[in-house]
């Protein structure tokens, strides 16, 4: 018997990436704040930290130096689940998108809609 395959999904455009500060908005975890460890732009996933725990039960691996047991680890969470935390403002906010002219360039950045102040990360 041949095995079904679902289709191949678009990547989505998300506005959300890798090290922002986000604060679940709906779910099991609803009120957590954490920072996005990845972004799945196939599935529409972000992986939070401290969000979405699940225990997982592993064999020991002498090998690895891997221990058995039960390990807790993060597990992906909807996009649309989530929204950035502004850190002017320090609320979660909608993203919105200012166009500058540098050196001839469109740079775009994120910006809060709320209060306008840019949302990108501090490095």
């Amino acid at each position: 018997m041949a095995r079904r395959t679902q289709p191949r999904a678009v990547p989505r455009k998300i506005e959300i990436r890798k090290n922002d500060i986000v604060k679940v908005i709906a779910g099991r975890d609803r009120g957590k704040t954490g920072r996005v460890l990845s972004v799945d732009r196939q599935r529409g996933r972000v992986l939070v930290e401290g969000v979405m725990l699940v225990k997982r039960h592993t064999r020991a691996n002498p090998a690895r130096q891997i221990k058995g047991g039960i390990a807790e680890r993060e597990s992906p969470i909807a996009i649309s689940n989530v929204m950035i935390v502004c850190t002017s403002c320090n609320r979660p906010v909608r993203i919105g998108h200012k166009v500058e002219m540098v050196a001839g360039k469109a740079r775009r950045t994120r910006i809060c809609r709320k209060c306008g102040a840019p949302l990108e990360p501090k490095r």
